[in-house]
């Protein structure tokens, strides 16, 4: 499936969350979501992501937006990984990559000259009303939280 586009209505699912229960996207209409694909938990640039996105997690949520980390990655290992870094938002088990299949964040990587399949760091900011806002590919953890902030008009 090629990548989405700003308009696009997000696609649904439910998974498993960090603390084992089920979170369906649909059910956060109302609120603008942060939905982002990170390749492993407890990685550098997955934890440089996701400590970020810690760190200003309070203006994220003084402004109503909801943060998701999704990754193939089971609920058990985000849930070490979230307690690690004291992550106060959910992180997804995407068994299968079915999510990341749906929102094209799952294609071909290469690493030393090998390739191979895995998760494209990708960011969706989804809309309220359940549209995407923006994407970002090709994410770079490092100044990721400061994009996301001055998309969604947060910045200072």
């Amino acid at each position: 499936m090629p990548f989405l586009k700003p308009g696009d209505l997000a696609p649904d699912f439910e998974l498993s969350t960090d603390a084992g229960t089920p979170l369906r996207l649909s059910a956060l209409r109302g609120h603008s979501v942060v939905l982002y694909f990170y390749p492993k938990d407890d990685t550098p640039g997955c934890t440089k992501e996701a400590c970020g996105l810690r760190d200003d997690f309070g203006a994220f949520a003084r402004a109503g937006v909801v943060i998701l980390g999704i990754s193939p990655d089971g609920a058990a290992s985000h849930a070490l990984f979230s307690q690690k870094y004291a992550l106060p938002f959910p992180l997804l088990a995407d068994d299968g990559h079915r999510a990341a299949d749906q929102y094209g964040a799952w294609g071909k990587k290469s690493f030393l000259g090998k390739e191979y399949m895995g998760v494209l760091r990708t960011t969706f900011l989804i809309g309220a009303d359940g549209r995407i806002v923006q994407v970002f590919e090709n994410v770079k953890p490092e100044g990721h939280t400061r994009e996301l902030l001055a998309a969604l008009g947060l910045a200072g």
